[in-house]
């Protein structure tokens, strides 16, 4: 089994898909407390518009996508407060919007190919030392963030009326949150893939929120999930010719399905 880390490449897969496991199920806790579970698909699509426009343009797509993201990632939060907009409109009306922006701005440029589709459903083999090394500066900043202010952000996803009036900062945590969210899912389509990796940041927290365990038992049944996830995923992946994020979205749905039937009671 241990021949799979003679690559290199595949060293780079696993060390880059562990450490997103950890981002998206830390950060995911919060999205699903919050009712917000939708917000990872629509901003992997906002996502590709970037990754479009960087192929189209010749620059780096990774970085494009990271912007594209916050930016849609803050709109949604605009259009939520300040237009007092139900948060599921909103993502349903920039998921679409998104996906058709980014299918025109390819099919202008004409250039509609693997690099897309690596993009779309994840690749292992795409990932690159450059990429590693945006994923670490951009995920530990991103994940000492969420550890810095994981009460509030609880406090918030569990009672946001309450949470304002004991003086926490709602709205610029809320902004906080969301740009989070919005690098990670950007750093992860390599991975996972912009149509898969909601997956990886809902279903471990919804899963372990099937044990009823209390928050932080949650959150930790919800990580090691994830991790294990990616490992079986990329290791399946690797010696059955398979996309590495369908095998890494199949594995965790079936830890889900594993969680509803032993707490079937």
């Amino acid at each position: 089994m241990f021949d799979i880390f003679q690559y290199e490449f595949m060293q780079r897969a696993f060390v880059a898909g562990i450490f997103i496991a950890v981002l998206a199920s830390v950060s995911g806790t919060f999205v699903v407390l919050k009712r917000y579970s939708m917000i990872s698909e629509t901003l992997a699509h906002s996502a590709l518009v970037g990754v479009a426009v960087g192929l189209v343009a010749g620059w780096n797509p990774l970085w494009i996508a990271v912007v594209v993201s916050v930016l849609s990632a803050w709109l949604i939060e605009y259009l939520r407060s300040a237009f007092s907009l139900y948060s599921d409109s909103v993502l349903a009306i920039l998921l679409s919007g998104s996906l058709a922006i980014a299918v025109i701005i390819v099919s202008l440029g004409g250039e509609f190919n693997s690099s897309l589709f690596s993009y779309l459903f994840g690749s292992i083999l795409s990932v690159s030392n450059e990429d590693i090394y945006a994923i670490f500066v951009f995920g530990i900043i991103a994940l000492c963030l969420l550890l810095f202010f994981w009460r509030e952000f609880y406090f918030i996803a569990y009672d946001e009326e309450v949470a304002q009036t004991s003086g926490i900062k709602v709205k610029l945590l809320n902004y906080l949150l969301v740009t989070i969210v919005a690098i990670i899912i950007a750093l992860s389509i390599r991975i996972i893939g912009t149509l898969l990796i909601g997956a990886l940041m809902v279903i471990p927290t919804v899963a372990a929120l099937q044990f009823r365990v209390g928050f932080m038992k949650t959150s930790m049944l919800s990580l090691f999930f994830a991790v294990f996830s990616v490992v079986i995923g990329m290791t399946f992946s690797f010696y059955f010719s398979l996309p590495s994020g369908a095998t890494i979205v199949l594995s965790v749905l079936s830890i889900f399905i594993l969680s509803l039937i032993i707490n079937k009671k």
